[in-house]
């Protein structure tokens, strides 16, 4: 259900656009062009509508004298530069603007004189604003909104305000933008569904995106008309970001998604290796030369049922998964395949790929499919897969050791392990695996109790880490963005360690972000005589609150109200017995993970409402982007 909203979403969207697309450049932003990635496919459907090209949004591209520009957002900043440098270059006669919503205080008639005025004397322009908004359906409960993957809750320093005392106004102007561009997204989607929803939060950022959707007039409108009832929750990522970054989950799709490389322009999808698929011969694994293969196959439904199945699958059965997907497709293709029985491995799965490698009818008709098991050949065989056991088995020693001792005793267990590069072995872990382990650790925690030990520990954690940053013979770009050098050459031991201050800054920030929690204070379970000590999952925690049959009054999911009759009830349940709104009263529930979601966190979302409500049918995750190791970037400033 709700990938068929999400494709149908996609689709409403582009109905303008492939209706002008004939003859017609067509430039798309990046979040437009991953939302039709996810739910067509590409550039195909635009081009057999008659684009002559479809081209990604660039002030230096060249166009004709028709083009379309398809943005999700409005005609502001970087995309407002952006078109008017395509059309201040003279040669566009007609343009029509298919824009996500109206720049503040401009009209649709105010936007096509100020497209007039930038392509010159004769120019004609036409603006088509948004319905719904566009949606990337990843799976079959899981859409994520491209447009918005870079918001994510700010870390509040020591003393700042508690979540009461945060509103819109009080936010820096880039992310204000952001949760009003979220807000308005939200009232369209609810709007195209007819939804009358309840808000609720759990965190700062969460609060007040809540809170502006509970207020926002277009969406009281909705509420008096719309006869659906749902229940949306607001859940910030920071709170617990240990199950961005851990390794808890036996799950091929998280895996993927985590290791291999990020296809460009996009914030999820993978790029695929395919030159196993051909005659070419080359050690360079990035080869440039074969374009690269995808996860996102919408329109091959043996592709899309095999990655549901990475996507719900322990990695063991996902993986037998993908051999019975190839043998099915040799076998009906008349390939010569040999099954053989018992543990799938890589140099297996690929002596299958070959077979299809030198028939063009049969790579044609399963290319879908090959890329998936190309994706999980390449998975299987990095570097990074190998240390995912290591990761989880030194994970679980330190929710052992946080049980059993204080901080500065943990971090004295890292010492040792921080290595220069010229010091490491391929098992030892890197200066960025450090950075994860660390973020896992201080979110685990939680508000740590300072004194002179643990300030000294932290200075020689420090100085062990910016020995390492400095002799590092090639910066990453994690390690780019956090040092703010471009090179290794340009980079001082003052600018390493101004760096490392930095992220024990954060990390302080994400050790205190639950301090004003109540009933979600703690993620860590410290075990006990017969009992391991564990990760509690703040969003399980969340869910099992929801779905808990006595129905007690939440304490940190906090109800945000949307009119005087909300507030009545709330007040009055505080002298009569009132039943104040809960998170379970609809037959929708909706959670909304501000910053991100892993595939894990998905289907254990998944399976716990199914354990607690059986025959429940999960619709919900509407998320904004998938945070893995690779997206630690987002919060270490």
């Amino acid at each position: 259900i709700v990938t068929l909203i999400g494709l149908t979403f996609t689709l409403q969207k582009y109905t303008p656009v492939l209706a002008r697309a004939r003859q017609a450049v067509v430039f798309l932003d990046a979040a437009s062009a991953e939302a039709l990635h996810w739910s067509c496919g590409g550039a195909g459907e635009l081009l057999a509508a008659g684009a002559l090209a479809v081209r990604a949004l660039a002030a230096v591209s060249a166009a004709g004298a028709r083009v379309v520009f398809v943005v999700s957002g409005g005609l502001r900043g970087g995309t407002a530069s952006a078109v008017r440098g395509v059309l201040g270059r003279g040669a566009v006669r007609h343009c029509v603007l298919v824009a996500g919503g109206e720049e503040e205080g401009s009209s649709p008639a105010e936007l096509e004189e100020t497209l007039q005025r930038w392509m010159g004397e004769g120019g004609r322009a036409e603006v088509v604003l948004r319905g719904p908004p566009l949606l990337a359906p990843v799976s079959a409960e899981l859409c994520l909104l491209p447009g918005l993957a870079a918001l994510l809750p700010p870390l509040s320093g020591p003393g700042g305000p508690g979540p009461a005392e945060i509103g819109v106004g009080a936010l820096p102007t880039e992310l204000r933008a952001a949760v009003r561009a979220l807000v308005e997204d939200l009232d369209a989607f609810l709007t195209a569904v007819g939804l009358r929803e309840e808000n609720f939060a759990v965190g700062p950022l969460s609060r007040v995106i809540a809170a502006e959707l509970a207020s926002y007039a277009p969406a009281r409108n909705r509420r008096r008309m719309a006869t659906n009832k749902a229940s949306i929750v607001f859940v910030d990522r920071t709170l617990d970001l240990a199950g961005a970054v851990g390794h808890h989950g036996d799950n091929l799709a998280e895996k993927i998604l985590s290791v291999l490389p990020k296809l460009p322009g996009h914030k999820t999808d993978v790029m695929v290796n395919m030159v196993e698929l051909t005659a070419l011969r080359t050690a360079d694994e990035t080869c440039s030369i074969i374009a690269p293969g995808c996860l996102a196959q919408p329109n091959d439904p043996a592709a899309k049922a095999l990655w549901e199945s990475f996507m719900n699958l322990k990695q063991k059965e996902a993986v037998m998964e993908a051999r019975r997907h190839l043998v099915e497709a040799a076998s009906r293709e008349n390939l010569p395949i040999k099954m053989s029985m018992g543990r799938v491995t890589p140099e297996q799965l690929s002596s299958y790929i070959k077979l299809f490698k030198n028939n063009l009818k049969a790579l044609e008709n399963h290319c879908g499919l090959l890329q998936l098991v190309l994706a999980t050949i390449q998975t299987l065989k990095h570097p990074q897969t190998s240390k995912w056991d290591n990761f989880l088995a030194f994970e679980r020693l330190l929710l052992q050791t946080i049980g059993e001792s204080e901080m500065p005793s943990v971090l004295n267990q890292l010492l040792p392990m921080i290595k220069p590069s010229n010091e490491r072995t391929k098992d030892d872990y890197t200066c960025e695996d450090f950075l994860v382990l660390l973020v896992y650790m201080y979110s685990v925690v939680g508000e740590i109790k300072s004194g002179k030990e643990l300030d000294a520990t932290e200075e020689e954690v420090k100085a062990a880490l910016v020995k390492a940053i400095c002799v590092e013979p090639e910066l990453s770009p994690l390690l780019q963005k956090i040092t703010g050098c471009d090179s290794s050459l340009n980079l001082t031991s003052q600018k390493a360690t101004d760096a490392v201050d930095g992220i024990f800054r954060s990390l302080g920030d994400i050790a205190r972000a639950r301090i004003h929690m109540k009933q979600f204070k703690s993620i860590h379970n410290p075990g006990s005589s017969t009992h391991q000590a564990s990760y509690k999952p703040l969003l399980k925690q969340v869910v099992e609150e929801i779905c808990n049959p006595d129905r007690p009054d939440p304490v940190d999911i906090e109800h945000m109200s949307s009119g005087l009759t909300d507030l009545l009830k709330t007040g009055f349940s505080m002298f009569m017995k009132v039943n104040r709104p809960h998170p379970g009263d609809h037959p929708l529930l909706i959670i909304f993970m501000v910053g991100g979601v892993t595939v894990s966190e998905v289907k254990m979302v998944k399976d716990l409402v199914a354990s607690r409500k059986p025959g429940t049918q999960v619709k919900r995750a509407l998320n904004i982007q998938f945070l893995c190791e690779q997206r630690l970037r987002k919060f270490v400033r």
